[in-house]
């Protein structure tokens, strides 16, 4: 649930505001609003530092080193001195990479002159002796003037590359190849200092990763600093009294206040105004709570007065995971995977909730691969003998007719929960009707799509739904300018509504598309056959290629058309924009 707020405000003495925001902080429930823009050379220093360390932490993420060969945590005494010199590190490094690409730019182009010193060209030209560099067609070498020497050095296909000697500066016809600043043994000999000092630096890179956790609390607390900054900066002023205000969960006013009697504030208690940008905090069971991490990765969060969706969320995404994967062979190493891990981090004691998550998931297409006698691909487990448990997901119609019922189910879902939570005003009634059409919009999906009759009864759901939506979506005492808000909003929504329940129609084809490519990869393992080792190894190989990048694969068809479900057309239906934005208490 989202945990309703209360606006408040703490008025105290201007010399006492400080010792005030110290005591809110401690309480750590007060999410600051600031009554003017914070800034200040404290403030700018802060930033500067969490930017530098940023920027070090950034660096040292991107350097490749095995785990066991890891440096051993170290605490950092001089943050600003370390996060510079690693800085300094990483720009030297970047600068002596560009200067090698250029170099060996360089040396590939003189390479095929065979090596040689600049000077001495420089040393000639002053006997009056003059010599160049020259690339030549082999077919008109006879055009040179007989009075010049010509050297071929070596040939390219059709084209010399030829030293020209005279004893004045002429004009051969051809275009004199720049000379190199140095000799080619010079080039490559700076090319090893240079490859051995970039080794150097990455070394030293090395060593610098033991400073990370270091690092990472030293940010944390100088990003704790700025927060504290930030609030004090941004306090209100009025003559003599200086006052701070924010939001905290409804059930933390007890203790505001009990803190205010203490300290002697003055306190202002008030519910948020319609306009006000409130923060979410949301506040679930553990069992719900588990598809948090969704949430935090895809960077959304509904807005204070929209719905929180978290438990719907959670049992359609569990159903989409499992059919758009579909296969229990996969569920089944997800669960592995996820069992490793958890049983790692705790060892290492780290929060494990979230693996939770992932055992649902897992065991959802285990359950939906055994339905339909999927594992590692579903053709084979047939011809074994293997009979599905719902041997009717098997057939492509059912499975299409089940899409479109899940997706009438998913989005009436939305529409009735909207219409109790508008109870007892007479617009609820609206969303009853958008629930009629919605089922009036899979009787037609499936007469369209599928060939399937169209039930008598729809036509009546259908114009049910219509005259609802038309007469309560903006219910007025003018009836006729209700009506008008009505068929408006009608006019843009009706299709929406039916290509919103096709859209689901994604689950069928990308986990039909799933089971095709696993069929195919151990089709192909089979063809190879079984006649010698070599065979063996070759199929299973094959096998092991296939069914590695359905793994992979799968999840991110999960997330694009999983998501998109829940996020985009249930979202739409139950009116969540996701604008909300994460309840953060000024706390130590």
């Amino acid at each position: 649930m989202i945990v309703p707020m209360k606006k408040v405000t703490v008025v105290t003495q201007a010399k006492d505001g400080l010792s005030a925001l110290n005591k809110l902080r401690s309480l750590g429930v007060l999410h600051v609003e600031h009554a003017q823009v914070p800034k200040g050379k404290d403030i700018l220093v802060l930033i500067e530092e969490i930017s530098l360390i940023d920027q070090a932490l950034s660096i040292l993420s991107g350097v490749k080193i095995q785990p066991q060969d890891a440096p051993k945590d170290q605490e950092v005494a001089d943050a600003q001195f370390t996060v510079r010199h690693i800085i300094d590190l990483y720009k030297r490094k970047d600068q002596l990479t560009e200067y090698l690409r250029s170099l060996s730019i360089h040396i590939k182009q003189y390479e095929e002159w065979g090596d040689f010193d600049p000077r001495d060209f420089a040393d000639l030209a002053k006997n009056n002796i003059f010599a160049g560099i020259y690339q030549i067609p082999t077919k008109q070498l006879r055009q040179i003037p007989k009075d010049v020497v010509v050297n071929k050095v070596s040939v390219k296909g059709q084209i010399a590359n030829c030293l020209i000697i005279a004893d004045k500066k002429i004009d051969i016809g051809f275009k004199e190849i720049p000379l190199p600043a140095s000799s080619l043994s010079q080039m490559y000999a700076r090319r090893a200092h240079d490859l051995q000092a970039i080794q150097h630096i990455e070394e030293q890179l090395v060593q610098q990763l033991g400073c990370r956790v270091s690092l990472n609390k030293i940010r944390s607390s100088l990003q704790k600093k700025l927060e504290f900054q930030e609030a004090l900066a941004g306090m209100g002023q009025a003559e003599e009294l200086t006052y701070v205000s924010g939001y905290i969960p409804f059930d933390s006013l007890e203790r505001i206040t009990y803190q205010a009697k203490q300290e002697q504030w003055a306190l202002l208690v008030e519910a948020p105004a319609e306009q006000d940008n409130v923060p979410v905090l949301l506040r679930n069971p553990a069992w719900i709570a588990i598809i948090s991490p969704v949430f935090k990765f895809l960077e959304i969060l509904p807005g204070y007065r929209e719905l929180d969706i978290s438990l719907c969320f959670l049992i359609f995404f569990s159903i989409f995971f499992g059919m758009l994967i579909g296969d229990a062979g996969y569920g089944l190493v997800y669960f592995l995977i996820t069992f490793f891990l958890h049983r790692q981090a705790g060892k290492n004691k780290k929060n494990t909730g979230s693996f939770f998550l992932f055992y649902i998931l897992s065991f959802c297409a285990i359950i939906w691969g055994a339905c339909t006698g999927t594992f590692f691909g579903q053709e084979w487990v047939l011809k074994a003998g293997y009979k599905p448990l719902v041997p009717s997901l098997n057939d492509e119609k059912t499975l299409q007719r089940f899409c479109f019922f899940l997706g009438a189910t998913h989005l009436s879902i939305a529409h009735i929960w909207r219409a109790i939570l508008k109870a007892p005003a007479l617009s609820l009634i609206a969303d009853l009707g958008w629930a009629c059409i919605l089922w009036s919009c899979f009787f037609i999906a499936k007469l369209l799509i599928l060939g399937d009759n169209f039930p008598f009864f729809g036509n009546w759901l259908l114009i049910a739904g219509i005259t609802l939506v038309v007469i309560f979506t903006n219910p007025q005492k003018n009836i006729l300018k209700g009506i008008g808000s009505g068929l408006g909003t009608l006019a843009l929504s009706l299709m929406n509504n039916f290509t919103d329940v096709v859209s689901y129609i994604r689950l069928f084809a990308v986990g039909l598309a799933g089971v095709a490519i696993a069929d195919a990869f151990n089709a192909m393992a089979s063809s190879v056959g079984n006649a010698s080792a070599v065979s063996l190894i070759l199929a299973a190989f094959i096998v092991l290629v296939g069914h590695s990048l359905g793994i992979i694969l799968g999840p991110v068809g999960v997330l694009v058309h999983g998501v998109r479900l829940n996020v985009l057309e249930f979202s739409g239906h139950a009116n969540v924009s996701w604008s909300g934005r994460n309840y953060k208490p000024l706390k130590e």
